[in-house]
């Protein structure tokens, strides 16, 4: 399965031009008591942060924080900011040690990981009142922990105009660059074991990072591991469209549990070539997965929408924005006037709509906003980072990092203000050039084998943008060990340190993964509990729940027994679906009559058991659609994806 990226053809030389004269421009400050000449252990006391930061009435780690250079010819101000906390006192500074070390990564791309520290795992809570708390579920009570803000120019990292990353390689080669010149400050850094940790977008990072990384006769640290989460790894088809069934299937209230729309949308999921058929192990590469658009509906931005990447959501809600108020209206009353309808039958079989094509998350979004309870309750909005919370993601406010009591305290530059969201993160370039991560990731993993690097992938059940089928398909497309794919479906329960079931966990030749119950797209924010569990027994430890093991005997065994949660291949979410009626109004919870609900698992285990039936009479994978079962649509493949029709309004603020 291969993909490709496609840079727009409006990034004309004349207009590049004109947009690197009007980058911004910032460099790091120089606080008093910087030491002169290089990096080294003489930095620890500047970046120690002793100064009080405002409204914390609680007591923190010992810390150190501040800007360092990423060692680029002819960049002196690119610089990447971090948060260094430590788990013991002194434990950053031993002048030995050999216990493993963490690093945190935001996504966006452009997101600030002080969203992580400050809305995920860090030890500082902050609501979106403002209101501090302290969390007792900080990732640096297992080990010393580093956020960083990065590419250069994000969050409180520094970049001059000329400066920024022009693809994901520069991107990696930076970070190699600060770690050369963090180990420096921190020598026992260079040799203890980096668990290298990042969620979203991080995805197209971590990868990258590695690839640098795998690159280097003598690579500045030792990293042990990697680990991430609900991230953009594979194409934006995989991701983004191919699990669209997956999701319904999680969450079945979305079409209100009825089999007759069910059936409908698993057609255009066959049509699409979106129903993939994972086998343990694999059997084959997985084919490319095509988008096939619609032809039926006049959507003017929908070109330029197709071939950019800079986030699902955040695009939609910019170009919705954009719309003048007669526009709006004219789109809602298409909405409106939709002749979706719960009776199908004169849909044309074995046809696409022509008005959706194979978009088939949005698709399901409209007809849960229509159709569907509670959604249909709404105002119009529909979380895709998490299903059951209508809130979208947290956004961090930003007067406690903008203080120039924090700013001071935390070495920060003051030639620009902290934002969570950096727009120009490959200067003029409004995309990531970069090929997907999935293009290069057998290759990735046979050099983590031969190094030694374990990789962890996972996942929120909730999620409905990156949902976790996309991760399972990457993973069944990979070769790893030897093997391509896991030899075994993932279906081991795991709990949290409370005894309460959390997920799934599956463990084969070096690789990871684990699927969170009740948790989206901020699996720290949303189950803080079990996001804390998890890093401490698969990520940092050896936790052997969900591992396969062969006897010599040949006989095999999972750890932990594969006395699986899952209702027909599906991890059920929550019944209870968390509403608003209006903007502004109380929030209520509903839940289907448990009568309907057990319906729908003995519907879904039948459908599983037709599926794994077919299976075993067929090794072949998937058949995409011929263009001449396609009514009226048209075949393209597509980058970045952002797809949400501009009518439809979505609750989020985009990709941390």
């Amino acid at each position: 399965m291969v993909s490709s990226r496609h840079v727009p053809l409006t990034l004309l030389a004349a207009v590049s031009v004109v947009l690197a004269d009007t980058l911004p421009s910032s460099y790091p400050h120089v606080y008093s008591g910087q030491p002169t000449g290089d990096y080294s252990p003489a930095w620890q006391k500047y970046f120690q942060v002793t100064a009080p930061l405002p409204n914390i009435t609680f007591s923190l780690p010992r810390s150190y924080a501040g800007n360092i250079n990423v060692q680029r010819a002819g960049h002196p101000n690119n610089t990447l900011f971090f948060w260094a906390l430590e788990n013991s006192v002194g434990s950053l500074t031993a002048a030995k040690s050999t216990k493993p070390w963490g690093i945190w990564l935001n996504g966006g791309p452009g997101s600030s990981s002080m969203l992580g520290f400050f809305l995920e795992n860090g030890p500082i809570r902050i609501a979106s009142d403002g209101t501090i708390s302290a969390n007792k579920y900080s990732w640096d009570t297992v080990s010393d922990y580093i956020w960083i803000d990065q590419p250069v120019g994000v969050g409180f990292s520094t970049a001059d105009a000329a400066g920024y990353v022009a693809d994901e390689d520069q991107m990696g080669a930076d970070f190699m660059g600060f770690l050369a010149n963090l180990v420096k400050v921190f020598p026992t850094l260079a040799t203890r074991p980096l668990h290298l940790t990042g969620e979203s977008y991080a995805g197209m990072y971590i990868p990258y990072i590695m690839k640098a990384y795998f690159s280097m006769a003598n690579p500045p640290v030792k990293i042990a591991k990697i680990a991430i989460g609900d991230g953009s790894i594979a194409a934006d088809e995989v991701f983004e469209l191919l699990p669209a069934l997956s999701v319904l299937e999680t969450y079945p209230q979305l079409i209100g549990y009825d089999q007759e729309v069910y059936n409908y949308f698993k057609e255009q999921e066959h049509l699409c070539g979106f129903d993939v058929n994972l086998t343990y192990p694999q059997n084959g590469i997985i084919p490319t997965v095509k988008f096939i658009d619609a032809a039926d509906r006049d959507v003017p931005f929908l070109d330029k929408t197709l071939y950019s990447k800079r986030g699902l959501v955040d695009e939609v809600n910019r170009r919705y924005a954009e719309m003048d108020p007669v526009e709006r209206d004219h789109r809602a009353r298409q909405r409106q006037q939709r002749t979706w309808k719960r009776d199908l039958s004169l849909r044309a079989n074995g046809t696409l709509d022509p008005w959706y094509g194979c978009a088939l998350l949005p698709e399901f979004i409209d007809y849960a906003l229509n159709y569907s309870a509670p959604w249909n309750l709404t105002d119009g909005a529909f979380n895709v980072y998490d299903i059951t919370d209508p809130d979208g993601l947290p956004s961090l406010a930003p007067t406690f990092l903008t203080d120039p009591r924090t700013v001071a305290a935390l070495h920060a530059p003051t030639s620009k203000a902290w934002e969570e969201t950096f727009e120009f993160v490959f200067g003029e370039l409004d995309d990531d050039p970069s090929q997907v991560t999935m293009n290069f990731l057998t290759e990735f993993a046979t050099n983590a084998t031969a190094h030694g690097v374990g990789v962890v992938l996972y996942s929120g059940n909730d999620d409905a943008l990156i949902a976790h089928r996309g991760t399972e398909v990457t993973i069944q497309n990979t070769t790893f060990g030897g093997i391509q794919g896991f030899t075994r479906p993932p279906s081991t329960p795991w709990s949290d340190d409370t005894g309460k079931p959390a997920g799934i966990v599956h463990q084969e030749r070096g690789w990871t993964y684990v699927l969170f119950s009740g948790a989206g797209h901020l699996i720290p924010q949303k189950t803080p509990a079990a996001a804390l569990t998890f890093v401490r027994e698969f990520i940092f430890g050896s936790n052997p729940t969900g591992s396969v093991i062969k006897s010599p005997s040949g006989a095999i065994t999972v750890v932990g027994g594969e006395n699986s949660p899952l209702v027909g291949n599906v991890l059920p979410g929550s019944n209870d679906i968390v509403y608003e009626a209006g903007t502004g109004t109380k929030t209520s919870t509903f839940a289907y009559p448990a009568a309907t609900i057990a319906a729908w698992s003995t519907f879904l285990r039948g459908q599983a058991a037709a599926a794994a039936a077919a299976t075993s009479t067929s090794t072949s994978t998937t058949k995409p659609v011929a263009a001449a079962d396609v009514n009226g649509a048209s075949l393209r493949m597509i980058p970045r994806t952002i797809l949400l029709i501009g009518f439809l309004t979505v609750t989020c603020l985009g990709l941390f």
